[in-house]
């Protein structure tokens, strides 16, 4: 595999996945919960939000397997009840760090834009590797945000979609969410490996794949 792709989507995860975190705990924080950013998580220090198993071996057991890579960071610590208005502000701190995402991509695209108005940018190493890694970042990014959005734990949909179910809706989606991480395995690997159903890859193709085709041409200005 190429090095400079395995530097720049290394870079770009780490990246994605320390803003991502710091987002849910600047939102936590802004909107009355003090806990996490007591803990140091309003921090873009990549070891204030790194899981040994979820961010390092996981991630390099499945790359190992030879499949998709999931990995996951320290989960934020955020007290519905310090915050102004619990239902309301779980929503917007789950939603936070995909947001923030979605933001760096947007900044990526901006950086690549500007990249392409320079003159002398097609003839220099250093702008192309820059561009590269700016291509990547909105890649990886887009990524990050849509994947959390998938409502299952520890994923930010699960913390989204539950404050709108009530009743037996709501008493299922608990049930479901004690096999989340079976499902994520079957999802992620079983199904493309046995069935040939890539599900996530149907999902990005709606998501992922409009958006970044999208930023690629506004940057590109075609």
């Amino acid at each position: 595999m190429d090095l400079t792709y395995l530097l720049s989507s290394a870079l770009a995860v780490i990246g994605g996945i320390v803003i991502h975190e710091s987002a849910h705990a600047l939102a936590a924080y802004v909107l009355g919960d003090r806990t996490a950013r007591s803990r140091g998580r309003v921090s873009l220090n990549p070891l204030a939000h790194i899981d040994p198993f979820g961010t390092v071996l996981l991630p390099l057991l499945m790359m190992a397997a030879g499949g998709p890579v999931f990995a996951f960071a320290k989960p934020v610590p955020v007290y519905l009840g310090n915050l102004k208005h619990p239902k309301r502000d779980e929503v917007l701190v789950s939603f936070a760090g995909p947001a923030s995402n979605l933001l760096l991509a947007f900044i990526a695209a901006l950086v690549l834009k500007g990249l392409v108005g320079l003159p002398a940018a097609g003839g220099s190493n250093m702008a192309g590797s820059v561009a590269y890694f700016c291509l990547t970042c909105i890649s990886v990014n887009l990524s990050l945000a849509f994947f959390n959005l998938i409502p299952l734990p520890p994923l930010d949909g699960s913390s989204i979609l539950v404050p709108f179910l009530r009743g037996r809706a709501l008493s299922g989606y608990y049930q479901i969410q004690s096999m989340a991480m079976p499902i994520l395995i079957v999802v992620l690997y079983l199904l493309p490996s046995v069935l040939h159903i890539d599900l996530v890859g149907i999902y990005f193709a709606f998501t992922v794949d409009p958006l970044f085709s999208a930023l690629v041409r506004f940057a590109l200005g075609a």
